[in-house]
Parts: C-alpha cells; sequence; structure tokens
C-alpha cells in the first residue's frame, strides 16, 4: 500500500456562507437539537443509516474498544442500544458502566458525539423492542454467542438453523433471551460538530451544571461551551 495515499487525502469542509454553527442556532436543551438534526438526516441519501453510532467502552483492564451498534431510542433519559450482555461490550460495561457514542453523519459534514454513564434499560422495555424486530434477528439473537470464537461459519450457521426450528417463522413468539437486552446512555456531555474550512470547525458541546447525568430536555440542566477544534 501507497501510506502517501492516506497522507494526502482530505477533504476541504464547508459549505458556503451560511456552513457553521452559532451558539445563537442552538435549541434551548440537547433532546431538541438532537431531534431537530436527526429530523434532517433521517431521510437524506447523503447518510445512509443515520441511526449508526460507534459505541465506545473501556474494559477492566483500562483497554478502550470501539464498534458500531445501530440507535434504537432517544428520549430525556438519554440514548439506548441493545445488545447481547455476555458480549465483549456488554462484559466491558459490566466492569466500567461508562461509555461515548459518535453518529458520524460525513454525508452532511456533521457530527454528535455523547459521553457519560450507561445502565440496563427496564427488562419489560427490552421486551417490547425485541418483540418488533425481525425474526431473523430474533433467531439471530438465541443463536450467536457475540464476541465467542466459533470453529466455522457453518457451525454458526448450524446454531442459527437450530434456533430456527426451535421457534419457526410464524409459529410460537421467539422468547427474549436472558442475556439479551437494552443499555441507556444518560450523558453528561452532548457535542454537536459542524465540518468548516481548514478545519476550523464548530464544536458546541451541551455541557451538565452538576457534572453527573441530567434529563435532555432540561435546558436549565445544561450550559453550552465551544470547544476549539
Amino acid at each position: 500500500m501507497d501510506t502517501r495515499s492516506l497522507a494526502d487525502r482530505r477533504v476541504d469542509y464547508g459549505r458556503g456562507p451560511d456552513a457553521g454553527l452559532l451558539e445563537s442556532d442552538l435549541a434551548a436543551a440537547p433532546l431538541a437539537q438532537f431531534e431537530a438534526w436527526y429530523a434532517e438526516v433521517e431521510h437524506a441519501p447523503a447518510v445512509p443509516e443515520p441511526n449508526a453510532v460507534v459505541l465506545a467502552t473501556v474494559d477492566a483492564a483500562g483497554l478502550p474498544d470501539a464498534r458500531t451498534v445501530l440507535l434504537k431510542g432517544v428520549d430525556a433519559r438519554g440514548f439506548t442500544f441493545y445488545t447481547n450482555h455476555r458480549s465483549a461490550k456488554g462484559a466491558q460495561l459490566a466492569a466500567v458502566p461508562a461509555a461515548a457514542l459518535v453518529l458520524p453523519w460525513h454525508g452532511v459534514q456533521r457530527q454528535v458525539r455523547v459521553r457519560g454513564a450507561v445502565e440496563h434499560v427496564p427488562r419489560e422495555e427490552s421486551a417490547a423492542y425485541f418483540t418488533s424486530r425481525p425474526w431473523g434477528s430474533r433467531i439471530g439473537a438465541w443463536a450467536s454467542q457475540q464476541s465467542q470464537e466459533v470453529g466455522s461459519r457453518g457451525e454458526l450457521e448450524a446454531a442459527w438453523d437450530a434456533a430456527a426450528a426451535r421457534w419457526p417463522d410464524g409459529g410460537a413468539q421467539v422468547p427474549l433471551p436472558e442475556h439479551w437486552g437494552g443499555y441507556l446512555v444518560r450523558p453528561v456531555e452532548v457535542e454537536f460538530w459542524v465540518g468548516r474550512s481548514s478545519r476550523l470547525h464548530d464544536r458546541l458541546v451541551y455541557v451538565s451544571r452538576t457534572g453527573a447525568a441530567a434529563p435532555l430536555d432540561d435546558a436549565g440542566a445544561w450550559r453550552v461551551v465551544r470547544r476549539q477544534p
């Protein structure tokens, strides 16, 4: 590989004189600001999967890890995603219940960044979401021992076939596995980032006034700071 192709690869952000983000542009509380931005990208061709979010965690030894998951809920409490509790991220969140999120909306030169504490969502909430998933996804939650080693693709497919035979499509309801459910990231910071020319990007951050998680719809619980790019 010619590493010069990496070194020379760059995009100069900025979409004209109206590009950017000013303090006066922001909603009073971070939930309203996120909802406004998400509404703009939800069906934008430039952002094919707007709820794809990079989830960063830390294991018990302090080693960071990151992967892409799907954001499945945002409300005054925080940001919700679902996964196998026995997965690598599940083990890491059990050891260090804190995480960071990045929604990388590169196609519109925006990002949303979140940092906060993590907790399990109520079991009934996980069950309601699990029931709404496609049948194949529910079967996959039973078949995959997420993050564990597997001998071959065939072994994984055999486990899926066994689960599918146990709960055939259109038959009995696929139950929620005990090892599967939701996590809620309760932010202490929510950053809204807009690309600008010459790398002078705009970074406006809602910061909890107490340093602890605060309701995302409570304007009085947050202050806005501008951070240098």
